[in-house]
């Protein structure tokens, strides 16, 4: 009995930080490493055209988020590591899907009304500044799974929409030719998704300026970490569970190292100057071997644009037969 098939996308939006690490680097490269499953991830180069900064450099970016993962310990070997854009039969199937998408379902499409929510005056129209781009994209995010026969797609609670799109367009495909054209994927939804938040205790954001990046050197993790915002207790007065210091530290240590910081530093006992020296020790000790690796790889496009490719290879002998089907049953030539 063949394995059943995760796939995950990951877009290259510029350097990562530790929220993004916690939130989403750690559990794909827990998922690239799980033999159990065949494992395809890709880097969604496409989805990034809409982010105006990113469509100026789309293949820099692509190339730091590969090095990234690399250099964390992703092992291309143990899945189908790709970029999305090297698969040409996703556009092809994009356009195809297109075809029977209901324009109201798109119409209810989070990211777009999102962005009709934050355009202009009501004078104005609503859709001033959206692009097709933006408005398709669930029909190609829907493609990038259905290409690929996924049993199962992780993704966050924000995101269980693109499924629920994927879904029923690969229904109303099969509906129409009378068999099981397109395979009708599973959401697995992640509720303990770790989220952390940025120095200031909002939201981790490269716009908010309050990120601590994974690859930042120790000078300027120095410099962050101290910045990391704190209350007025004393060293012996108790801290409290949602300390901006514990989930940073729990974001970057191990099991055990956060077990014994949280004995020492919750019941008091600990100033936050120790507490930070901490952070900072956590941060070198996840990431140093890996920043330097990152720097390596950085130095050599070359061999990571080969890891690309050669994942390109694997994931269009998945997309090939699957694009042949939908034309067979489109009756195109095939």
């Amino acid at each position: 009995m063949s394995k059943k098939r995760f796939l995950s996308g990951i877009k290259p939006t510029g350097f990562p930080h530790i929220g993004n690490y916690a939130g989403m680097l750690l559990p794909m490269l827990q998922r690239a490493a799980n033999t159990e499953y065949d494992v395809n991830i890709f880097i969604a180069d496409y989805h990034s055209l809409n982010d105006a900064n990113a469509r100026k450099n789309l293949g820099g970016l692509s190339l730091e988020l590969a090095a990234t993962l690399l250099a964390l310990g992703f092992d291309p070997k143990s899945c189908t590591f790709y970029r999305q854009s090297d698969v040409p039969e996703t556009f092809e199937l994009t356009s195809f899907l297109t075809n029977f998408t209901p324009k109201g379902l798109m119409n209810r499409a989070h990211a777009y009304k999102a962005a009709k929510a934050g355009g202009l005056s009501a004078l104005d129209d609503e859709d001033m500044g959206i692009n097709m781009g933006l408005y398709n994209y669930p029909i190609l995010m829907s493609a990038d799974i259905l290409l690929f026969d996924a049993d199962y797609v992780p993704v966050g609670r924000d995101q269980r929409q693109h499924i629920e799109i994927a879904r029923d367009i690969a229904a109303s495909v099969n509906a129409f030719y009378g068999e099981a054209v397109l395979k009708l994927p599973e959401g697995i939804i992640s509720a303990d998704t770790m989220e952390v938040p940025g120095i200031d205790g909002r939201k981790m954001s490269k716009s908010y300026g309050n990120q601590l990046p994974i690859f930042a050197p120790p000078a300027e993790v120095e410099k962050i970490v101290k910045r990391i915002k704190t209350d007025s207790k004393l060293p012996a007065e108790p801290k409290d569970e949602d300390n901006l210091l514990l989930k940073f530290h729990q974001a970057m240590a191990t099991a055990e190292a956060h077990a014994d910081f949280r004995k020492r530093f919750l019941p008091g006992g600990m100033g936050y100057g120790d507490a930070k020296k901490e952070v900072m020790a956590a941060h070198e000790a996840r990431f140093g071997k890996a920043r330097a690796e990152y720097e390596r790889l950085m130095a050599d496009a070359g061999y990571v644009n080969s890891i690309l490719a050669e994942g390109a290879k694997k994931a269009r002998d998945i997309a090939v037969p699957v694009l042949k089907r939908v034309r067979k049953a489109a009756g195109f030539s095939t």
